[in-house]
């Protein structure tokens, strides 16, 4: 009886002790001791409401050094107001203490098994920022007011930034493999169709959003020519985000893996990528591209990170009559 209870109180003084330990680290990531030099940057221009110079960067183009096709197509983004909010409501989330023990245990506990995306759908975490709703009017050259018919977002995750987009929109339809995400799909009543279902509706969409899935589906080439196919003829247009540099993987029950499909993006720099993007991928698919920014993608953080940013190059495609079979 006593090596049991002794054995309780070790457990208990360790609990104690590593939640301590916890929460000493926490008070070193936020506030004045935030733990990375950018994310101070930001913590602080939150509070001042001035642009963060490192932030700057997630913006960042040379036009130069563009192809000449696409250098004119180029439109210059800023950080701007929802971004701001969206990166300190993650800066907030982030410092729940327990709730974030609760999702990194539970993470470690079903990633053996469970994609991540359904496990952060499953814990209603790890919401996606792409662009903000002026950013997103201002690529497409429309008012606050433009409406149209249709709009499919694949791959939409908890439907976050499908709601950005779905404001101008009659009808919202979305893609989504994750389970626990087609819940958040549904209750924010969009019509959820299956990853087979879509090309096969017997009408066609005004806008499809193909927002950092390019880089993680199986046969990515074959994906443009669904898309093309199921666009309105002329008037419709593809959003496409892709991360750079370009690095395909699929996941798969927790498992990273190359996909079926390798699709080759060359190029050093952001720029280069883009130019290569534009000629050898979506030109020869029949995409034209009609305008392009660089965006941070960004994702709600856990408990060592208050968010996490990948670079983004998002296109405005819109189908085209040249295009050649690629191989």
């Amino acid at each position: 009886m006593c090596h049991l209870q002794l054995r309780t109180l070790v457990f208990v003084a360790w609990v104690l002790g590593y939640v301590a330990f916890l929460v000493s680290i926490r008070r070193m990531w936020t506030g004045r001791y935030v733990r990375s030099p950018l994310a101070r940057s930001l913590f602080m221009d939150m509070a001042n409401e001035s642009p963060a110079i490192e932030t700057l960067e997630w913006y960042r183009c040379c036009p130069d050094l563009l192809g000449e096709s696409v250098r004119p197509l180029f439109v210059q983004s800023h950080l701007d107001t929802d971004t701001k909010a969206f990166l300190k409501r993650s800066v907030e989330k982030s410092g729940w203490l327990f709730t974030q023990l609760y999702h990194s245990f539970v993470s470690t506990a079903l990633s053996p098994f469970v994609s991540r995306t359904s496990i952060n759908g499953f814990l209603g975490r790890g919401s996606m920022f792409v662009f903000s709703p002026k950013q997103f009017q201002k690529l497409l050259r429309i008012g606050p007011e433009w409406k149209t018919e249709r709009l499919l977002d694949l791959g939409a995750g908890d439907g976050g930034v499908t709601q950005v987009m779905g404001a101008h929109f009659r009808e919202v339809y979305a893609t989504e493999v994750s389970l626990p995400m087609t819940w958040h799909l549904q209750r924010r009543n969009y019509k959820v169709l299956g990853i087979d279902e879509w090309q096969q509706t017997g009408f066609q969409y005004d806008v499809i959003s193909c927002l950092n899935l390019l880089d993680r589906c199986d046969d990515p080439l074959r994906l443009l020519r669904d898309i093309k196919r199921s666009l309105v003829p002329n008037t419709g247009r593809l959003i496409l985000a892709a991360v750079l540099p370009f690095q395909p993987y699929v996941e798969i029950g927790g498992r990273w893996q190359r996909p079926k499909e390798h699709l080759k993006v060359e190029g050093n720099t952001w720029e280069e990528q883009v130019t290569n993007l534009s000629k050898e991928v979506f030109q020869r698919v029949g995409f034209k591209v009609e305008a392009v920014t660089r965006l941070p993608y960004l994702c709600e953080g856990d408990m060592y990170n208050d968010y996490y940013v990948l670079d983004d190059a998002v296109f405005v495609l819109k189908a085209s009559d040249n295009s050649e079979s690629v191989h």
